[in-house]
């Protein structure tokens, strides 16, 4: 009885290689595809590195961040102060390490009440179809119709400033456009042979939502998700730079910008605005690359 060759035999080749791409995890492909992108991993390492010292800022601030000394004030960057203090005589390093915490507190909370109002919205609306996609939909026309940084504005006048406020405000403004990539998804998948044979099984509506269409649509999902982090960042900073987000001593990268609006400042005190504007820029830059990285990665259409 003669052994099977692979080098003679490509069929047992061909079978040799589909139980590799067995074996390998779904987690280990996406991971390989998204190493390829070259920014998307930058993005990554150096968000990862503004996480931490978010996480240990006050092993890493040489100051208290919410103690001012007016004899200190306006200081240029020096030994005791590397990036210098602000008109109230605070550090600015304190402040831009502790407001990380602030700024990507608020983002990240904000992103996962998104999400959920999104997806459980989107999903209902995606399934059910007919008069209660229609309704759901024209509730998500009308607040689009409204520009998203004044209702944005609206909203957050309404509420005492604070981190949960800022939360709040975020998540009920940004929720509308995760619910329609999620109803979008919910349509393709909802015809297809499996859902039909959940249905036939008797299972519940509640039950083939999130048990069997979900978890084939959170490719999409967690790209939009990683992308609103980057949108929140942003939307916070505005709304502190303009004293509806998080208020004094507390710091964010926000309301350290708000020293901009004095031209004095802007012309003679640039180390004020600098540093929380390089955190904001950078955060965003790389929460954008990390999103179009898990975007190509998470696409199955991406075989290379």
């Amino acid at each position: 009885m003669s052994i099977p060759n692979p080098a003679i035999d490509p069929t047992l080749n061909n079978q040799n290689i589909e139980k590799e791409m067995k074996i390998e995890s779904r987690a280990a492909v996406i991971w390989k595809r998204y190493k390829k992108n070259r920014l998307a991993v930058i993005g990554l390492i150096i968000f990862v590195l503004i996480v931490l010292m978010a996480i240990f800022a006050p092993f890493l601030s040489p100051h208290k961040p919410e103690v001012f000394d007016i004899l200190d004030s306006s200081l240029k960057p020096s030994k005791k102060y590397p990036f210098g203090t602000d008109a109230m005589g605070g550090d600015v390093m304190s402040r831009s390490f502790y407001g990380a915490r602030i700024s990507l507190s608020v983002a990240i909370l904000a992103m996962i009440c998104t999400v959920s109002i999104g997806v459980i919205y989107g999903a209902i609306a995606g399934f059910f179809g007919g008069f209660v996609d229609n309704t759901m939909m024209r509730i998500i026309d009308a607040i689009q119709s409204i520009p998203t940084f004044f209702l944005l504005l609206i909203v957050a006048s309404l509420v005492v400033p604070s981190l949960w406020s800022t939360v709040f405000v975020l998540s009920i403004v940004g929720w509308t456009s995760m619910a329609r990539i999620v109803r979008g998804e919910i349509l393709s998948l909802k015809r297809r042979d499996y859902i039909e044979a959940a249905r036939a099984t008797g299972e519940k509506s509640t039950s083939i939502i999130f048990y069997h269409i979900l978890p084939n649509a959170v490719a999409p999902i967690i790209v939009i998700a990683t992308l609103d982090i980057a949108a929140n960042i942003l939307a916070e900073a505005s709304l502190s730079f303009l004293g509806l987000g998080i208020q004094q001593p507390k710091p964010s990268w926000g309301n350290m910008l708000t020293s901009a609006q004095d031209l004095t400042s802007i012309v003679d005190q640039t180390w004020t605005i600098i540093p929380p504007a390089f955190f904001i820029i950078v955060t965003v830059l790389c929460v954008n690359f990390i999103g179009d990285g898990l975007r190509d990665a998470l696409d199955p259409r991406m075989k290379q």
